[in-house]
This record gives structure tokens, sequence and C-alpha cells, in this order.
């Protein structure tokens, strides 16, 4: 594990929505890129066995705030970067049991940012497309 990823771990560990109660995990970060996962459980389920679509979101969402904050995490600087607006695709409902996140940095500007993130299961499902764009907050 890099030393940024531990950072971001310690840091986003605060996120307890995302890190505790839904249980992502933060596998990687790097400068302006990061991945996190989660296994399936059955409270990632709705009434009809589906994984719930806010699943999915929270973990791009964080998946997104790792990687648009990964340069201030790396420097010990507050956090900066908030979503200003998300749109989710969701293409299928996984085959496997876990979900995987991967952002890619399309734009990271002085007060903006645009990134897509691809969820995918272990099985390598194409399971949402997200793209967010964000705003320096401070």
């Amino acid at each position: 594990m890099t030393n940024l990823t531990h950072k971001a771990q310690q840091v986003f560990a605060r996120d307890r929505y995302a890190t505790e109660l839904t249980e992502v995990s933060i596998d990687l970060v790097e400068s302006h890129h990061a991945c996190c996962s989660l296994t399936l459980l059955p409270l990632h389920r709705n009434a009809m066995g589906a994984v719930m679509g806010g699943v999915m979101f929270t973990l791009a969402d964080l998946a997104f705030a790792a990687a648009a904050n990964s340069d201030l995490i790396a420097d010990d600087l507050p956090l900066a970067w908030v979503s200003l607006g998300s749109e989710i695709h969701y293409l299928a409902q996984p085959k496997g049991s876990r979900l995987l996140a991967e952002t890619q940095c399309i734009r990271q500007g002085r007060t903006t940012c645009v990134y897509s993130i691809n969820i995918h299961d272990e099985l390598s499902t194409p399971i949402a497309l997200v793209t967010t764009t964000g705003m320096k907050s401070n």
C-alpha cells in the first residue's frame, strides 16, 4: 500500500456513511486517481434483491473525493474539492460479489474538475458509469 493510499484511508475514515455503514474501502490513491471497492452484502440490496443505486453512487462518490483531493492529502492540506453535480448511468446488475470503482481525471483546473468513475464487478462486468463535476470549496 502506498503512503498516499494510507493517508487517504485515514482522512476518509471520517466519512462514516461510506466507510462504516456502506463498507466502502479505499484500495489505491495516486495523484488524481483512486480505486475503491466493496463486498456486496444483503444490506446493499433493495426489496427486489438488486443492488441499490445509492450503494453504487456512494462507492463512486468516495472514489471521486479521494482522487480529486489526492494532491491535498499528499501535502497534508485540508480537503477542498467537493461534488458540484454527478450523473450516473446504471448499466447492469453485478454478477459477482464485489464492486470496484476506478476514477479517471478528465480535467482538474484551479477551481473546477471533471472525473469519470467506472464501476464494475470482479468479473469485469460494467455496472455503472458516473461523471462528476467538482468545485474547489476554499
